[in-house]
């Protein structure tokens, strides 16, 4: 900032061109009043002068103009009192003059203070002397003998004096003007100082808090009204300080609110502009905050389904619902909520409630409900018809109802063991399962169901081997639920293996203890790998009639143990199943 535009300077200036203004209207006021009174006071002497003149005169006037006598007077005169003396004829002829030569002077009688003289009994007239080439004074009064006018005497000073005085006046007065200008401007700067600084402390804080610095605060420097100012100023930060901290954890709180919540929110402005989204609104919508933030709403959600909703509710006023389904684009479904916020036409409030998980959900219920009809339909189905054969006849046959006998047993085996397995899988599911954790090793884990299971193996035509190595680390499991995982993954492997063998083995891999079933079968095809896993999946190739809840009990077994299970198969190149456990502590 430059120097001479400070506030300080600027006061000076002002102060002391007023000092100056008013100290040039007081030389003129008194000059001029100092040239008034002296010359009203020269104008009184020279009438009285004039005056004593003519009366001492006024014989010689009376009797005529004698030769060199008024002449002679005049310079008497004019050298007693230092001015300028003429006697004048009543017709204007000059008869005695102390400075000029009188017989080369032109005639008086139309001079004005002669002319006032003759008509009020004295004449004055300031006015420049073409005779003596200065300004001049001049007075004249008539001088009388015996009643009549018989000349004027008139007396002239030079005015060289006054003007004299007067410039001494004014230089008088520009001197004390320049003394005083100088004393107080120095006084005011000296007592300016601290209101400036002041202001300037001031001008400083202001700008640090507008630049967002909340602890800018003013040191009073002055008890007068600019410390009053500085103190109502660090009133007003610490208040504004408390707002903006106590609005920044309302935003904190708010913005944490927005960013845990499952429910999307979006706010679009009366110009159509997202002013704010949280992540759950943008991933519903494909995007992110920082890409949707400023741009159109409809650039945004790009589903004209939604956009016919929030334009409906805007040009209504009213609140709006609808259920929007991305379909193949995205697998996302949610409810969308548009709501107008009052305070500005045209902005509205967007609530997205995903449903896709419902959706899922609801899905996963359909298809278990068909699965389980599907299983369980299979069954009864052939159980009625051996009921209805029994009843027809087949019972006087008891061959054949011990034949069919057999058979309906074998259906409701069947239906317990879905039933069973159905429970089974709900509890594990559900969390109510109770595992009795215990360390054991590897061999008590995997040996008992192999050897349960060696003669569905070989009623197969199939060769079940294991190999455990003895060096591996004890696992801490509950026996008899992880038993049941490996069973499952055993009798899965036999079903799906027309010949070869089925293999068992185990391994220690860094922390982890695996646990593998490989078989010599059909394989699994890539596209139905991922769903190996699912209630009721049936690979392609299958011989047993099973409800496919096996390898979905495996599964839910191993991740309640904390453990990972998954499987690896070419088509036509068997499948290897993997259940890796952590190991004891």
């Amino acid at each position: 900032m430059k120097p001479f535009r400070t506030l300080r300077w600027r006061l000076l200036v002002l102060i002391e061109l007023a000092i100056l203004g008013v100290m040039v209207a007081l030389a003129l006021i008194l000059s001029a009043t100092v040239r008034h009174t002296y010359l009203a006071h020269l104008e009184d002497q020279l009438t009285v002068e004039a005056r004593l003149i003519g009366d001492a005169l006024a014989p010689a006037l009376a009797s005529g103009p004698p030769d060199g006598f008024l002449d002679a007077e005049a310079r008497r005169y004019a050298g007693m009192l230092d001015a300028r003396v003429t006697l004048i004829a009543p017709d204007g002829t000059v008869w005695g003059e102390s400075h000029e030569d009188r017989t080369r002077m032109e005639n008086h009688l139309g001079r004005p203070e002669v002319q006032q003289a003759l008509a009020t009994g004295r004449g004055v007239s300031i006015r420049f002397s073409h005779t003596v080439g200065y300004e001049m004074m001049y007075v004249a009064v008539p001088v009388e003998a015996e009643g009549r006018v018989v000349g004027i005497a008139r007396v002239a000073l030079p005015l060289q004096r006054v003007r004299a005085g007067v410039a001494r006046l004014q230089w008088t007065v520009g001197l004390a003007a320049i003394f005083f200008v100088g004393l107080i401007g120095a006084l005011v700067f000296l007592r300016l100082a601290p209101a400036v600084g002041a202001v300037r402390d001031l001008s400083d804080a202001l700008g640090r808090l507008s630049a967002g610095d909340l602890e800018a605060r003013v040191l009073p420097r002055t008890d007068d009204e600019l410390g009053d100012l500085a103190h109502a100023y660090n009133r007003m930060a610490d208040r504004l300080r408390e707002t903006v901290l106590a609005l920044r954890e309302e935003q904190a709180r708010l913005s944490g609110i927005l960013e845990r919540m499952t429910d999307g929110v979006l706010i679009a402005d009366g110009e159509g502009q997202v002013r704010l989204i949280n992540l759950a609104a943008a991933r519903m919508l494909g995007t992110s905050p920082e890409k949707a933030l400023g741009r159109s709403f409809v650039q945004v959600v790009w589903d004209h389904r939604l956009v016919e909703l929030w334009e409906a509710c805007r040009e209504r006023g009213e609140e709006g619902a609808a259920l929007i389904d991305l379909g193949p684009r995205r697998p996302v479904v949610f409810q969308a909520v548009v709501t107008p916020l009052e305070g500005e036409e045209g902005a509205a409030l967007v609530l997205l409630q995903d449903l896709t998980r419902v959706r899922e959900l609801e899905t996963v219920r359909r298809d278990f409900v068909a699965n389980v009809s599907h299983e369980l339909r299979t069954p009864l189905a052939t159980l009625k018809a051996l009921v209805e054969t029994l009843r027809e006849g087949a019972l006087e046959d008891p061959g054949a109802a011990r034949r069919f006998l057999e058979r309906m047993e074998e259906e409701l085996d069947r239906l317990d063991r879905i039933v069973g397995e159905l429970l089974e899988l709900a509890r594990i599911e559900s969390g109510r399962m109770v595992w009795q954790m215990a360390q054991v090793t590897v061999v008590e884990v995997v040996e008992p169901p192999v050897e349960a299971l060696r003669p569905l193996a070989e009623r197969a035509g199939l060769t079940l081997t294991v190999h455990l190595p003895p060096d591996l680390p004890p696992v801490l499991v509950d026996v008899d639920g992880m038993r049941r995982a490996v069973a499952n993954l055993i009798r899965n492997a036999i079903q799906f293996t027309p010949s070869g063998e089925v293999t068992v083995w185990a391994e220690r891999m860094g922390d982890e203890v695996v646990i593998a079933v490989r078989d010599t079968g059909v394989g699994i095809a890539p596209e139905d790998l991922p769903r190996v896993f699912e209630r009721f999946y049936k690979a392609r190739g299958s011989r047993s009639g099973g409800a496919g809840l096996g390898l979905a009990i495996a599964k839910h077994i191993v991740l309640a143990h904390g453990g990972r299970i998954w499987a690896e198969s070419a088509p036509g190149q068997g499948s290897t199943f993997y259940i890796a456990l952590p190991g004891a502590p």
